[in-house]
């Protein structure tokens, strides 16, 4: 059990020294600089998450949600925000593909 610990440590450590993690912290500390703005974008996460994983999308729906955000979305903040967060659990789902796939998990 010791040499996973040790070793679940080293990965830890070699993520949070990763572009994409380091981009991630660095947005999400600017994002939180401004105030009211990390609700905004945890809102916009909420929302965008349950529109996704409803059964009853459409393109409307697609369409409203779209433009209720454009304007939110326009903020460079966080649209970099958004992209450093994207770019670093798209890294985190390869990475655990490759672990799985590893473990011929399944």
């Amino acid at each position: 059990m010791d040499q996973s610990i040790n070793a679940i440590e080293a990965y830890v450590g070699a993520l949070k020294q990763s572009k994409e993690y380091q981009n991630y912290m660095r947005t999400l500390t600017a994002v939180k600089e401004v105030p009211g703005l990390l609700e905004q974008v945890n809102e916009f996460r909420r929302n965008n998450f349950i529109m996704q994983n409803s059964e009853s999308t459409t393109f409307d729906t697609i369409e409203d949600f779209e433009l209720k955000y454009a304007e939110f979305r326009q903020n460079p903040l966080v649209e970099d925000f958004l992209a450093a967060e994207l770019a670093f659990c798209r890294m985190m789902q390869y990475n655990n593909s490759l672990i799985l796939e590893a473990l011929h998990f399944e």
